[in-house]
């Protein structure tokens, strides 16, 4: 019998919200007068606490940008003012992966760094994870919050921890068999790309590694249904995904019982939909933009933090017991990833949906070409060495995309491993400014 839910992510809507607002309220106190970034945009806003009134007044509160932390950086380098404690008691440095940009420079203390890590246990008590797991992390840690994050969670939950940057595909196998761990934390990409390595090794089978759980981030893939299949079928393991950002932590998480939505852990965070055009709230239901306010990560926060995350808000209770609002489907997409080819709205997760239901196609890539005036888009793929004749699946994508997206798109079988692999997050989505490769070279190739 699995343990249930903690109680605090069960109560009622209005103990919740309830709670939220007295949690917001500490905050601000906290901030005002000693963290310069907010401080700033709350007095420049207009914003006077001692007559705030929750939550009618909360839309008062100023939205804030990566771009105002990026320029914020720039004008106080290296940290920026973001920062409510003496910067001598911050201990831990993060940044983000910069898949839009330059990259955001972080900082925690001991205190808000723990706050994360409880985060971090939300997502493993909702994928089951206990003492007695053993969870290999097969990627370079880099300077990235959420691998780090993962690692400490789960050492302080008390299973071991093994890392496993620095290994080649292959070698990282090699660990697999000999470690066996029951949890594996990696982007849903490279839960696919040891897949592929494995079944190219002819004889490791990972659906009888002993895995049992494969907790994916980074990416919208783990709630595409066909592309958690494919995870799933290939390790003969539970798919349970997982959201979240440097500057803001550890999000959302899938529970057990409602795979493909994500839980908003609404306990330590506020979070709301906006249209990313007007900023006006979005209904229930309707795709906008996440905005997030984390409420105890004090040393380092963010207040109405604009994520550029699309998601479906729904707020019906979870057969889980939990009644945390959740992500229907998922982090849908980025904002900032659409395009308009020909005048349909296009995303990568759109894409990736459509070609990820073909068993046959062993990677993939689109490319946009912004040049002309409409848009175009192309779709490379490249097929499983045991494929069938490959004008015939190229032919099926192509109408599959057709009636998915009402896009009359070009697909082309390219030859085994001319792709780019990948061990974090993935770019398969490429704009290009000219035809031909456009962006190709900024995209990190794995071929071990």
């Amino acid at each position: 019998m699995p343990p249930a839910p903690p109680e605090a992510e069960c109560q009622s809507r209005a103990a919740l919200v309830t709670l939220q607002h007295q949690r917001l309220r500490a905050l601000l106190a906290d901030v005002h007068g000693r963290n310069r970034f907010y401080t700033r945009k709350l007095d420049d806003a207009g914003v006077r606490l001692d007559s705030l009134r929750l939550p009618d007044d909360f839309k008062t509160l100023p939205l804030t940008t990566k771009h105002e932390l990026a320029a914020d950086q720039d004008i106080s380098p290296p940290w920026g003012t973001v920062h409510t404690e003496p910067l001598d008691r911050y201990t831990r440095y993060n940044q983000t992966s910069s898949t839009t940009g330059r990259p955001l420079r972080w900082l925690d203390t001991n205190e808000s760094w723990q706050w994360v890590l409880d985060c971090w246990q939300a997502v493993y008590r909702a994928a089951r994870v206990v003492a007695a797991d053993r969870i290999f992390f097969p990627f370079g840690f880099g300077p990235f919050l959420g691998f780090w994050s993962a690692f400490d969670a789960g050492a302080q939950l008390g299973a071991l921890c093994v890392p496993g940057g620095g290994m080649s595909s292959q070698t990282r196998l090699g660990v697999l068999e000999t470690v066996r761990p029951t949890v594996v934390c990696c982007t849903p990409t490279y839960a696919l790309r040891l897949v592929e390595v494995a079944h190219a090794a002819r004889g490791f089978d990972l659906a009888s590694s002993g895995v049992r759980v494969v907790i994916v981030a980074g990416e919208p893939g783990g709630s595409i249904p066909a592309t958690r299949e494919r995870i799933e079928q290939g390790w003969g393991a539970r798919v349970i995904d997982h959201h979240g950002l440097t500057e803001v932590g550890p999000v959302s998480f899938e529970c057990w019982e409602s795979p493909g939505s994500l839980h908003l852990n609404e306990c330590e965070f506020l979070c709301e939909v906006i249209d990313p055009m007007s900023g006006d709230p979005m209904p229930d239901g309707e795709a906008g933009e996440l905005v997030i306010t984390n409420l105890g990560r004090t040393a380092s926060p963010v207040i109405r933090y604009r994520t550029r995350d699309v998601i479906v808000l729904g707020r019906e209770p979870c057969v889980c017991g939990r009644t945390l609002a959740r992500a229907e489907g998922g982090i849908l997409s980025r904002a900032d990833d659409m395009v308009c080819v020909r005048g349909v709205n296009v995303y990568p997760t759109a894409v990736e949906a459509v070609v990820r239901r073909f068993p046959e196609v062993a990677e993939f890539r689109s490319t946009v070409s912004t040049r002309a005036t409409l848009g175009s888009l192309r779709v490379e793929i490249e097929l499983e060495p045991d494929a069938p004749d490959d004008t015939d699946v190229a032919t099926r994508v192509a109408q599959a995309v057709r009636e998915a997206m009402g896009l009359s798109v070009p697909v082309q079988v390219v030859e085994p491993l001319t792709l780019p692999r990948f061990e974090m997050k993935a770019r398969r989505f490429v704009v290009a400014d000219e035809p031909g490769r456009g962006q190709e070279s900024e995209v990190r190739s794995q071929k071990d």
